[in-house]
């Protein structure tokens, strides 16, 4: 029966999102609803709305301003990827996670590492500091649930210091600036 197995596949879409994206309101319908109904299911294609860059220049050089300053950073590079990776996985941003993935690869990150931190609190693959900075990431990200919790934030106080907490914010709200630009955009992400 054709209903029983769309329905047995939306059941899977679902729950594998809710796997990659825990906490969030897939369940609740509005993401999910999205998977589910999108225009683009019958084709299995996304079509990049515009090209952002094309129409203002200058978002992408500020953009590219914001990027240069994150690669100033003393925060180690892998970290750098993971807040990167774990941001774009709770926003939804295919584009960032293809492109966040590699660069993690490149920089010697560990496939294995790579699969997990979508539930990161449930594997023993990463360190203390990087489970602290991941929580936080995932509270800056989903600010509007409350903000970030005082524990949250005087973990990570304690755990980076001031002025590599500041740095790991603003790799924080750089990414979610991306994220938000690539998904507006319907920015689509290069096969290998």
């Amino acid at each position: 029966d054709n209903s029983q197995i769309k329905a047995a596949i939306q059941t899977e879409i679902v729950f594998k999102t809710y796997m990659l994206f825990p906490g969030s309101s897939i369940l609740q319908g509005g993401f999910t609803t999205h998977l589910c109904t999108s225009k683009n299911t019958k084709t299995n294609t996304m079509k990049e709305r515009m090209n952002i860059n094309k129409a203002e220049p200058g978002i992408y050089l500020a953009m590219a301003a914001s990027d240069k300053k994150v690669d100033s950073f003393e925060l180690d590079a892998k970290l750098k990827e993971l807040i990167r990776i774990r941001v774009s996985q709770v926003n939804g941003c295919g584009y960032c996670i293809n492109m966040h993935t590699k660069d993690a690869l490149k920089l010697g990150e560990t496939t294995q590492r790579l699969f997990a931190i979508s539930a990161w609190w449930e594997t023993p693959f990463f360190t203390e500091e990087e489970r602290t900075v991941l929580k936080l990431a995932e509270e800056v990200t989903q600010i509007s649930n409350g903000g970030v919790t005082d524990e949250v934030y005087a973990s990570a106080l304690n755990t980076l210091g001031e002025k590599k907490l500041a740095q790991a914010i603003f790799v924080m709200v750089t990414i979610n600036s991306w994220n938000r630009i690539a998904i507006s955009m319907h920015m689509v992400a290069e096969t290998d």
